[in-house]
């Protein structure tokens, strides 16, 4: 088999490209790949090219790329969960202290002094840029996936009363929550008692602008939000009103636009949640294991629209997979042209995940071309791979 081609979007680390090994053609200027690999790139408006399998983000969030489209082609899209979690974090740390001390004021108006005595200007000035220690102040943590639980524990390290929402938790990040963690039952509870609340949650229909003018006014006075996951989950005009009116005192985002950039109260952070190099080797190795594993044995690890689905190295000589629609009698419909050929299955599995499906076939003799068309045309089937 020939080498397999991956294209580059933005700049990936080094450390992660050069997991692909000697078996792959890797490279910015690649026409026909059979994976993509991107950060923040766009690719709404990209043509995908037939071969084309597999797309992993370098990140959580695939709101760049257009997940729906390319379920519909039987791409599947990766992304990196976890993978930045120390990093964001470590910055969701800092934003309850920047929120709080008045730092970034402060270090704006020291810069600001001129003359000789520097030191006494400082200390008559220093007054006005007082405020809270976070100690003993209760934090709100909505979302408890990787960055979220990680973020509440940090918090409960630095004597923090936390609160933790989310009715989806897994049982995993279940496992690594501190037991210190109160669990909010509802988000009203949440919002009427934390001095600060912290956002970590992906952007759906759902969710976006979930912190707007009814969340504010169900909110403690003076409270602090920290927004580090995506700009949308707030509405921008509400928090400005509710700046206003000092139900919030500070808010932080990771995401600043022009009409919040000026806004007395904002601390704009440059979206810089995972922007340390340990970070982005993290997601860069994760994101091409992701899609070595699949494209050499089609196994499926932290999908965004198919589900998760593995069979390891296969031991036989061909392995055939199979996206597609979730309906009925699928599996039945594959079995049947495999039993005409009289191909013994050697192992099997199938998975599914909303509307979409994968199925994986280790063969113990090859399947004709024929066969694979016949498959191919099933109503429902997006794609077939032999590997």
């Amino acid at each position: 088999m020939g080498k397999y081609k991956i294209k580059t979007l933005n700049g990936i680390s080094k450390t992660g490209l050069d997991k692909f090994g000697q078996n792959y053609e890797v490279g910015s200027d690649i026409d026909t790949p059979d994976g993509i690999i991107l950060r923040s790139a766009s690719l709404h408006e990209t043509e995908f090219p037939g071969n084309l399998h597999c797309i992993a983000r370098a990140g959580a969030g695939v709101n760049n790329i257009p997940v729906e489209r390319c379920s519909e082609k039987g791409i599947v899209v990766f992304n990196t969960p976890g993978a930045n979690a120390n990093a964001v974090k470590e910055l969701a740390v800092a934003a309850m202290l920047l929120s709080s001390r008045k730092i970034v004021e402060g270090i704006n108006w020291a810069r600001s002094l001129k003359g000789d005595d520097l030191p006494k200007q400082v200390e008559k000035g220093k007054a006005q840029f007082a405020g809270p220690e976070i100690s003993g102040k209760r934090l709100g943590v909505i979302g408890l996936g990787a960055i979220g639980v990680m973020v509440a524990n940090a918090a409960v390290n630095l004597e923090m009363e936390v609160y933790g929402y989310d009715p989806y938790i897994s049982v995993d990040h279940a496992w690594g929550l501190s037991r210190a963690v109160k669990k909010a039952n509802d988000l009203r509870k949440l919002f009427k008692h934390c001095d600060y609340i912290t956002l970590h949650i992906p952007l759906t229909d759902e969710t976006k602008h979930m912190l707007g003018k009814e969340a504010f006014a169900e909110m403690k006075e003076g409270v602090r939000i920290i927004n580090l996951s995506r700009g949308e989950l707030v509405n921008d005009e509400d928090i400005i009103d509710a700046l206003g009116a000092g139900i919030v005192s500070e808010y932080v985002t990771d995401f600043p636009n022009e009409k919040l950039i000026n806004v007395p109260g904002v601390i704009p952070v440059p979206h810089l949640g995972a922007s340390t190099p340990e970070s982005e080797d993290n997601c860069a190795v994760m994101a091409v294991m992701q899609l070595k594993d699949f494209l050499e044995n089609g196994n499926i690890r932290n999908s965004v629209n198919f589900p998760a689905c593995d069979m390891g190295v296969s031991i036989v000589k061909h392995r055939l997979t199979i996206a597609h629609k979730n309906i009925p009698k699928m599996l039945g419909q594959i079995s049947a042209v495999l039993s005409e050929q009289g191909t013994n299955i050697a192992n099997m599995i199938n998975r599914s995940r909303g509307d979409y499906a994968y199925t994986m076939v280790d063969l113990e003799e090859e399947i004709i071309d024929e066969n694979v068309k016949r498959i191919r045309n099933i109503t429902g089937v997006l794609r077939v791979r032999v590997i």
